[in-house]
């Protein structure tokens, strides 16, 4: 009986980013692809994908506002999450979760629970205590993140444009105290 190689988990630097990023461009397309609702419509392509690591993430990340936690599986780039702590100075104890993303392939396997887990850890390291995150009102993500523990506290109509269909999706908001 063999066993798969176990998930890794590892918080990406700049170079880390830069390093990896048509693996981080791969991801985003295909989730974008398969509907998740992560800011981005159709048609998205490879360089779109790529362009907002760069001129998004990056320069969070190269700031020290943001955390890119990546998952790993068999060596490839499974999913990833960040941890916004860019907040204003009446607001130190809270960071915002953005951009949970898993490769389709690697769907159903823990990896979304195990880099959230990972993320609430590394802002309780960081002295946060309150987290906040929005998902597409009804999406796959909603009721993983209920039961990681976080509370809706409200539901935002017409909040975005869907990926693929010509209508705007409500947005559902949420919030975990750690």
């Amino acid at each position: 009986m063999t066993t798969a190689p176990a998930l890794t988990l590892s918080s990406f630097a700049a170079t880390d980013l830069s390093t990896h990023l048509q693996e981080l461009g791969a991801l985003l397309h295909a989730c974008v692809h398969d509907g998740a609702s992560i800011g981005f419509v159709l048609p998205f392509n490879a360089d779109q994908s790529e362009a907002f690591w760069t001129s998004n993430v990056l320069p969070a990340v190269q700031a020290g506002t943001r955390m890119l936690l990546v998952a790993r599986q068999e060596g490839e780039i499974a999913g990833s999450v960040q941890l916004d702590y860019d907040t204003m100075p009446n607001q130190p104890h809270r960071a915002e979760v953005r951009k949970l993303l898993v490769h389709p392939a690697w769907r159903r396997r823990g990896i979304a629970r195990a880099l959230m887990a990972e993320l609430e850890r590394s802002a309780r390291e960081l002295g946060r205590s309150l987290l906040t995150l929005d998902t597409r009102t009804g999406d796959q993500a909603e009721p993983l993140y209920a039961s990681l523990g976080y509370r809706i506290v409200g539901v935002i109509p017409g909040y975005c444009l869907d990926t693929v269909e010509d209508r705007l999706d409500s947005t559902t908001v949420m919030y975990k105290t750690l």
